[in-house]
């Protein structure tokens, strides 16, 4: 089966996702396309993979060929590196080389192709380029206390535009929520003291929709540090192609879409509750006596989207950033050079004794 390569209809060249522009761009002769300008540029040659010689017999036939062609495709054109020392799965186009691992930095292997039920639905592509979240990331970790090296041009080369499998959740739960709500009034006439008390019964039921609640696919990736860098911007989600893939890479799922759905649950639980008694707010008192939610319906989508990844080990401990290559939010703990700490408290705490002696030899002297 033949591979589907980007390249520059001007001059054969290599085509490379540039965020800045949200176009594929030629490094030699600068050229620049739209996603779209290289799905009609290379869509006679993408339809040809996987289709035969055969034409197809109906309409249906023909739109299960090209999702057969869109599977193809992907498993043609994606090699997967495995890491044998922390165990993770990258994916590349066929025109990159993974040389090390973005979490361990040791060595990856070349251990084959995808298949392709690892193809995306969407993807959102990257905004911030390299140079962008470089120079982010360096306004960002220069802190007083943080390693030397740190933020060294060898530690920042390792930085890695990555796409990480999300999946996305549109959910409907159904709320029955029932409660006895009070209002007291109090009121004093003459030398009396009075209480009123008003019982209501209270009923909420309904259907709460939720759409695009996102949970990562990944078991390495922290899912704090996920949740610490969103929102994305999904009005800018794209139907996947894998021109957004080149010069960058891409983490394969672990985590299943069956696996999803409890997490989705209990990450809009407290929002749905919130709504609820934000209802039944007018009351003195509310006793619930039911409040039961149940998913009514889910669907699911699978995509990528940008993030810029580096890790850092100190003192023998691995360090994660996140960047948004949507937004440039970051997130991370930077490690702290405790040598240097102890030292800035050791000298602060003699600039403040000396202090003291000075003050107090002053107060003493106007005293006496």
């Amino acid at each position: 089966m033949d591979i589907v390569e980007y390249k520059c209809p001007n001059c054969s060249a290599d085509l490379k996702f540039n965020p800045s522009a949200q176009k594929l761009t030629c490094e030699y002769c600068g050229g620049a396309f739209t996603i779209e300008e290289i799905k009609k540029l290379f869509a006679k040659n993408e339809s040809a993979l996987g289709s035969g010689d055969s034409e197809p017999d109906s309409a249906l036939q023909s739109e299960n060929s090209d999702s057969q062609t869109d599977s193809e495709a992907f498993s043609e054109q994606t090699k997967l590196y495995h890491c044998s020392s922390c165990g993770a799965e990258i994916m590349a186009t066929d025109q990159q080389t993974a040389l090390f691992c973005y979490y361990c930095h040791n060595p990856v292997i070349l251990s084959g192709k995808m298949t392709g039920k690892y193809r995306p639905q969407k993807v959102i592509g990257f905004k911030i380029g390299r140079d962008e979240a470089v120079k982010k990331f360096k306004d960002w970790c220069f802190k007083p206390f943080v390693p030397k090296d740190f933020a060294t041009k060898e530690q920042l080369d390792k930085i890695t535009g990555l796409y990480v499998p999300f999946w996305l959740t549109d959910i409907d739960v159904a709320v029955d929520f029932a409660a006895l709500g009070k209002n007291v009034r109090r009121w004093s006439s003459g030398s009396y003291d009075y209480m009123e008390t008003k019982e209501y019964d209270v009923s909420r039921r309904g259907i709460v929709s939720a759409k695009n609640i996102p949970s990562d696919g990944s078991q390495r990736i922290d899912d704090e540090l996920m949740d610490a860098i969103e929102p994305f911007d999904y009005s800018e989600m794209n139907d996947f192609s894998m021109s957004y893939l080149t010069g960058f890479f891409a983490e394969k799922y672990d985590v299943e879409q069956d696996s999803i759905l409890e997490r989705v649950k209990k990450r809009i639980e407290p929002s749905i509750a919130r709504m609820v008694r934000s209802t039944v707010s007018s009351y003195t008192s509310v006793d619930v006596k039911r409040d039961n939610r149940s998913v009514s319906r889910s669907d699911m989508k699978y995509v990528m989207l940008p993030v810029w990844f580096m890790s850092y080990k100190y003192n023998d401990k691995v360090y994660e950033f996140v960047m948004n290559g949507q937004t440039g939010k970051i997130a991370g703990i930077p490690p702290l050079n405790k040598r240097k700490l102890a030292w800035c408290s050791w000298a602060l705490a003699a600039a403040c004794t000396v202090a003291v002696y000075v003050i107090g030899g002053l107060v003493m002297g106007g005293i006496f």
